[in-house]
């Protein structure tokens, strides 16, 4: 996979764009034009993108940011600016549509209802909605249905928890707080019954958390779903950039090449930062797997 053209048309974009001001119409002119490519995320999903405890936004999708980055300098063939900018999930997509940022990437997964307004990237990671609980309130198994019926659940407002439990049971009290301090807050004191997030954060949060027996992860997994960037619409080139730096990232890692497999191992290896299970980790090298398998392969002098 190349871009055969896409070398003259961002020639001819920034002769334009630097002979006089001009308002960029798609994200890679606005690159062009100043330079930096700005990306929304996370402050608070480890591993995939938070804030470290010298305040640097940090994570597994922010690597595939850089990657992007690098991507796209590549392409350009000169130097880009990375600004990251923290988001809370119902500002992602009204910044991408406005153009204060250029990509979101932080643990964002695919929805019809986003699709029609932004794109995805092809998916780098898996995730699923599953729910904390205190210790003790109900077996692991017994959060069917009826269970979650009238229950008091938190939720991220426009997230795809708090729609999948919605779907699951409408007769749930979805309870929204402001950011994911406050899911655990409400739920250390009782205010809610179970907080509902991708499963893989919850399970990041309990190992780091004080007093973890205090608390458990329900097993059922109430939806199942790839962790992608958003972009805005009508910008298919961009979006090809970005995602043969994706393609090119699992490809590599999938082969054994450094530095893809210490990228990866970083987050989810034996000594991340959040020793994951031999499943999780398993279930996310298969949907890179998958999504390999739909593309043409990078050439092996690209890797």
């Amino acid at each position: 996979m190349r871009y055969q053209n896409l070398l003259v048309t961002l020639s001819v974009l920034s002769t334009l764009l630097l002979s006089k001001p001009a308002i960029a119409h798609s994200v890679l002119e606005k690159v062009v034009n100043t330079g930096v490519l700005t990306v929304g995320t996370s402050k608070d999903a480890f591993p995939f993108a938070y804030t470290d405890k010298n305040g640097r936004l940090t994570g597994y999708s922010i690597d595939m940011s850089i990657l992007i980055q690098k991507q796209v300098e590549k392409e350009l063939k000169r130097p880009i600016k990375l600004d990251l900018i923290p988001l809370d999930p119902g500002d992602r997509i009204p910044k991408l549509r406005s153009g204060a940022v250029d990509m979101v990437c932080d643990a964002a997964s695919f929805t019809w209802e986003r699709e029609r307004d932004v794109d995805f990237t092809v998916s780098y990671g898996t995730t699923g909605t599953q729910l904390l609980t205190r210790r003790g309130q109900r077996g692991k198994q017994s959060w069917d249905a009826a269970a979650l019926s009238g229950r008091r659940i938190g939720a991220l407002a426009g997230t795809t928890n708090e729609q999948s439990i919605r779907r699951f049971q409408p007769k749930a009290q979805i309870v929204l707080v402001k950011d994911r301090a406050a899911g655990y807050k409400s739920l250390r004191e009782n205010k809610i019954d179970a907080f509902a997030d991708d499963g893989i954060l919850l399970e990041a949060w309990l190992q780091r958390t004080a007093n973890t027996q205090k608390f458990e992860i329900v097993s059922k997994l109430f939806s199942q779903e790839g962790i992608a960037c958003m972009v805005p619409e009508n910008n298919s080139t961009f979006l090809d950039v970005a995602n043969y730096a994706l393609i090119r990232f699992m490809q590599g890692f999938l082969k054994g090449k450094q530095p893809y497999v210490q990228t990866f191992d970083r987050w989810f290896g034996a000594r991340s930062v959040i020793p994951v299970s031999k499943d999780l980790r398993e279930l996310i090298i298969e949907n890179m797997r998958l999504t390999i398998d739909a593309k043409q392969e990078v050439p092996e002098n690209e890797l």
